[in-house]
């Protein structure tokens, strides 16, 4: 199976990238170029694709690039390039809402434009989207309303895109995350209680197994990731 993983060097990327690596696909890293996104695809004997996430061009591009490296079409994607934003009311804060909007739906609008052609030409596909548990439970999102709409939002899209691709065989569902224990979380709440936390790699499986063919009858799901948090 030939994946794009994008966001591929966060914390969430990194574990989804290993578990399909592991799996024995053939992963395409899509994130910021970085020595460490071309080390990570070292690693894994994968691609590194050092493209813009906001553009379907450079989308549509690195697609072309990774399936002559792969020496076949795409046939499925994790979108998990994103960002958070907040701290304070909004009446109280600078986190914007275009911002939110950029890294969390512009980027999943632009993956979803760029990657669908190829697969509902082919008639198989499936995509993965990580969106947040303050989708369904949004006064969770308080200090933080512009993230939690934007996640709403790349949610939304994807509901939407299932219905308008499921006659092409292609999936498309959501997964919702709530607090992962990760590098940058932990040194953000010095004080929490980590053991409540998802670990990267429990979202890594759900990711997993929705983007393979036991999952094949599943499509528009948003699939609940929150452990005890």
């Amino acid at each position: 199976m030939n994946v794009i993983v994008t966001g591929a060097a966060g914390a969430l990327g990194r574990a989804i990238v290993a578990r399909l690596s592991a799996d024995g696909a053939n992963v395409g890293l899509v994130d910021r170029p970085s020595a460490a996104l071309e080390q990570l695809a070292a690693e894994v004997r994968g691609t590194a694709l050092g493209v813009e996430v906001f553009s379907r061009e450079s989308l549509s591009e690195a697609v072309s690039r990774f399936e002559h490296a792969a020496s076949g079409p795409v046939d499925a994607a994790a979108l998990v390039a994103g960002g958070w934003g907040g701290g304070a009311p909004i009446h109280e804060s600078d986190a914007g809402l275009d911002a939110m909007l950029d890294a969390n739906t512009r980027t999943v609008h632009a993956s979803l434009a760029a990657f669908l052609p190829g697969m509902v030409s082919r008639r198989r596909g499936s995509i993965v989207v990580i969106g947040s548990r303050n989708v369904e439970r949004p006064w969770l999102g308080a200090s933080a309303a512009a993230y939690t709409a934007s996640k709403a939002a790349a949610v939304a899209l994807a509901r939407a895109v299932a219905e308008e691709v499921k006659e092409s065989h292609v999936r498309v569902n959501a997964v919702l995350v709530s607090t992962m224990d990760t590098p940058a979380n932990r040194a953000a709440m010095p004080t929490a209680d980590v053991s409540r936390w998802v670990a990267t790699s429990s979202v890594a499986d759900v990711v997993a197994f929705l983007l393979g063919e036991g999952s094949r009858d599943v499509s528009g799901a948003e699939i609940p990731v929150y452990g005890r948090a």
